[in-house]
């Protein structure tokens, strides 16, 4: 079956699935917009994902040993927010996950849904959390679905990263946010690395070695940020200290300008990582950095461009880091594929240039296209294939269809071909729709 008719089929199946949520969801009580009311949310969503490696047996010499990978998903998440007392607010989520018995257990050590070893539905408690807010102050503590540039919910797949955090933001100053908080535990089987349907510690939920994480000893991240933005200028600076892990250092800057029907955003970004405390003196190593740039443009007539171009440094660690708890900011990677199908990116390169077009800003339709180039220029002395052979590139190609319903409904297509170097070629497929109220 050509990956066309497959595309097709899995939409149909998707799009009825999607029609009864969307039914389902009509008939919900909406909202309410009144601050003094209980509010009842959530999110329904529905997958068809298939990762193709050429590796139907998980050969270990093919693709790291990647496995082919296909199935459906289920994965409803339902809220409950408190009217807002004298600032103080709270908020629970449920959330869950389930294939109905339909999937094959042996096709979906790829996909991510669910744990890995147990690999069987599961529900969870999500959020748990209670918010302070004011004019000019915002605090939260419990478990949360919480967006910050190298920790973050990530919620791009099937179901979002939560967090347990206690997390502090003033504004006393114009366009200025001071951030402060600690991470406590993680729950999030797509960017975790431990047992992502359930809270473990920061340091369990790392991508370090095992040794690393027992010497941690289940320690948090402690983080800090000034954020300013003027809609303008936005300039941003935080840092994570994770302890006796690494400290990552995060910087970005961006113009954004409107000249005439073209908006323009211009991108700096610099992230540093470096390790301390007890993997300091490990046999484990972290310590490098990645300097990128970016270009967007957007025009009015629906057209946008995107651009960008990323540089590693000449030291290791990439492997015990990128896509750790959920952060991915990166100016160039691909729309599914990133960094985990090289041997490695110490000293390597990567350029994006993406091409989209919006329906919505010329005519009704509530449909948008993109496609998107990425290569990595790797170096050979530190990137070896599966069978122990030198890597000098990697390149993705990549397709994208989004579309909305109605208030609350949305539908995604996204496809990659994926090929590096002395590997075999690699596509993939996702079919990702739902219904939020």
């Amino acid at each position: 079956m050509n990956i066309l008719h497959k595309y097709q089929e899995k939409r149909a199946l998707l799009a009825s699935i999607t029609g009864g949520i969307l039914l389902a969801g009509s008939m919900l009580p909406a909202a309410a917009s009144d601050d003094n009311k209980f509010v009842f949310s959530g999110d329904v969503r529905a997958g068809w994902l298939e990762y193709n490696y050429g590796n139907p047996d998980g050969n270990p010499e093919i693709n790291k040993g990647h496995k082919d990978s296909e199935g459906f998903y289920i994965v409803p998440k339902l809220s409950l927010t408190t009217p807002s007392y004298s600032g103080f607010s709270g908020k629970i989520t449920l959330a869950g996950a389930t294939d109905f018995g339909l999937n094959d257990e042996d096709k979906e050590s790829r996909l991510f849904v669910f744990d890995p070893v147990e690999n069987e539905p599961f529900a969870i408690l999500q959020e748990l959390f209670v918010e302070y807010n004011s004019e000019q102050n915002h605090f939260l503590v419990g478990r949360n679905e919480i967006y910050t540039p190298m920790i973050d919910a990530d919620d791009y797949y099937m179901l979002a990263n939560s967090f347990a955090v206690a997390a502090f933001k003033n504004s006393s100053f114009e366009n200025t946010g001071i951030h402060a908080g600690y991470f406590y535990e993680m729950a999030g089987v797509w960017d975790s690395g431990a047992n992502g349907t359930e809270f473990h510690s920061m340091s369990d939920a790392s991508f370090v070695p095992q040794v690393n994480k027992d010497e941690a000893d289940d320690t948090g991240i402690y983080y800090g940020a000034v954020d300013y933005n003027n809609s303008t200028h936005h300039a941003q600076l935080w840092n994570y200290y994770a302890t006796d892990l690494y400290n990552t250092l995060f910087a970005q800057y961006n113009l954004i300008k409107k000249t005439g029907s073209m908006g323009h955003n211009f991108g700096a970004q610099f992230i540093d990582f470096s390790q301390v405390g007890k993997l300091k003196s490990s046999e484990t190593d972290i310590d490098y950095n990645i300097f990128s740039l970016k270009y967007d443009a957007a025009f009015d007539n629906g057209w946008s461009i995107a651009s960008g171009a990323a540089k590693y440094s000449d030291g290791d660690g990439q492997g015990s880091t990128l896509g750790a708890w959920g952060g991915y900011p990166y100016f160039a990677n691909g729309m599914i594929f990133h960094f985990f199908e090289a041997g490695s990116l110490r000293d390597a390169s990567s350029y994006k240039l993406q091409g989209g077009y919006d329906f919505s800003k010329t005519t009704k339709a509530r449909t948008a296209l993109y496609a998107r180039y990425t290569y990595f220029d790797l170096n050979p002395a530190y990137s070896i294939s599966s069978d122990g052979q030198p890597q000098d590139f990697m390149k993705m190609i990549g397709l994208q269809l989004k579309q909305s319903y109605l208030k609350g409904g949305y539908f995604a297509a996204t496809y990659e071909n994926h090929k590096i170097d002395h590997e075999h070629n690699v596509w993939a497929l996702r079919l990702i729709g739902g219904y939020k109220f």
